[in-house]
């Protein structure tokens, strides 16, 4: 924290403008050794100058400082604006790193932002998020975790737990006052429950928006996989020919459904075979099929169902899957299907009954996540909310039984711990630094 850090801020490519960041309590003198112009501004303002390099003018740039506190990072930081492209930008960095700063780790301005106390863990997972958002849905839960609505919601809950268990601390304390009975703590807790229950959806949904699921599209050879991820993908993704057997590797391309990412994997078709490589396409068809979290079986609805489909049909009951009967293009021969699994008529030669599919795949991905009010966490997060949820209820539980109020409070206290680590308070650097490794190299 005492070095002075220097990164390159936007992608590198060319472009209008490149912006190099310098944070740390010597960002002005560094700044200072490569510009031409070494009285700068009042925070905040911008002003035209140049980069030298031994004297010599490398680029025409613009120059912003920002004074501590008032930063991104908390600390003096300052931005030049180069022209866009590697070499001006990358020319800049080399010349701030040669005199005092040093290269900045991945997401270390966020982490800095972070121990300086300008934004939590949650606001610091919805800067992942909004640079790496894929839809609009995604980019507007990442807002609304950037602005702290979910610290706010998390700090809620957090305060009304802290008072519940004061009173209850009190009681313990001096038993001779007023008796809490266990119906009246019960009745205390379950509404702080029910926000949790209330909040966890939102924050699936941010994970889901995040990053998306996997849908595995499987069956026998032949039956128009490859031709149904064609036509979901809406582009030409996956070879199709009339040989069985052509798609031997798993093929994957990822689609935007109703803002959602799905991840599409084409998978080699399912029969037995003496050919080492499609034998070995199979086996990850197989392992694909297990570990997705949705499962397309494309069925050929030309022609009646195998003992191999029933077998494979079956194994898929009770999961996220869905039987796509193919080829509806043509006079229908498979006869009646007798699962619980969805189903979809579709053919993928004419479009039809794709949308159908699409809303169904949309359905079984989203479940009970509140995806237009979600909200940005990491798994870490998320297990912690859920972790809370479970001690609050435990507690709720211990108070109708009369389990005691120090074993009440305990668990109160728990969940309230659970939730102050969601937003970074005592995080260790081991959890600071999974965090912040996701954060690219400038952020």
């Amino acid at each position: 924290m005492n070095d002075t850090i220097a990164a390159i801020s936007t992608a590198l490519g060319e472009g209008a403008i490149a912006i190099v960041r310098i944070s740390g309590p010597d960002a002005v003198s560094v700044a200072r050794k490569l510009l031409a112009r070494q009285n700068f501004p009042e925070h905040g303002r911008m002003y035209l100058t140049t980069l030298i390099d031994d004297g010599e003018v490398v680029d025409r740039v613009m120059c912003v400082n920002f004074k501590s506190p008032k930063s991104y990072t908390g600390e003096d930081v300052v931005e030049i604006h180069t022209h866009g492209g590697i070499l001006a930008a990358q020319t800049c960095l080399e010349l701030a790193l040669r005199n005092g700063a040093r290269i900045a780790e991945a997401g270390e301005f966020t982490r800095r932002a972070f121990v300086n106390g300008h934004i939590d863990l949650s606001q610091a997972e919805g800067v992942l998020s909004a640079i790496t958002s894929r839809s609009n849905e995604a980019l507007r839960a990442a807002a609304r975790t950037l602005t702290g609505e979910l610290s706010r919601e998390v700090m809620s809950i957090h305060n009304d737990i802290l008072d519940l268990q004061g009173k209850i601390e009190i009681q313990i304390d001096f038993p001779e006052g007023e008796t809490l009975n266990g119906l009246d703590v019960s009745g205390e807790i379950v509404p702080i429950i029910r926000e949790l229950e209330a909040l966890i959806p939102r924050c699936s949904a941010g994970m889901l928006l995040s990053h998306g699921v996997r849908a595995v599209i499987a069956g026998r050879p032949n039956a128009g996989k490859s031709s149904l991820m064609n036509a979901l993908v809406g582009k030409k993704r996956a070879i199709v020919t009339e040989i069985p057997g052509t798609t031997r590797d798993i093929i994957e391309e990822s689609v935007i459904i109703s803002g959602v990412p799905v991840r599409l994997s084409d998978t080699a078709g399912l029969r037995g075979t003496d050919d080492v490589i499609e034998a070995e396409g199979v086996r990850l068809a197989i392992e694909a099929m297990n570990e997705a979290d949705i499962c397309v079986y494309v069925a050929d609805g030309s022609c009646e169902l195998t003992a191999e489909d029933w077998d494979y049909i079956r194994a898929l009951e009770g999961r996220n899957a869905i039987i796509a009967v193919n080829k509806s293009d043509l006079p229908e021969n498979i006869g009646g299907i007798d699962s619980s699994l969805a189903k979809i008529h579709v053919s993928a030669k004419t479009g039809a009954g794709i949308e159908d599919l699409r809303r169904v795949i949309y359905s079984m991905a989203v479940k009970d996540c509140a995806v237009n009010a979600g909200l940005n966490v990491s798994a870490f997060q998320l297990e912690e909310l859920r972790e809370a949820l479970q001690d609050l209820k435990e507690g709720e539980e211990s108070a109708v039984i009369g389990a005691g109020e120090d074993v009440t409070a305990g668990l109160l206290g728990s969940a309230r711990v659970r939730l102050l680590r969601v937003l970074g308070v005592d995080a260790g650097d081991e959890l600071l630094d999974s965090m912040f490794s996701r954060f690219c190299v400038g952020k």
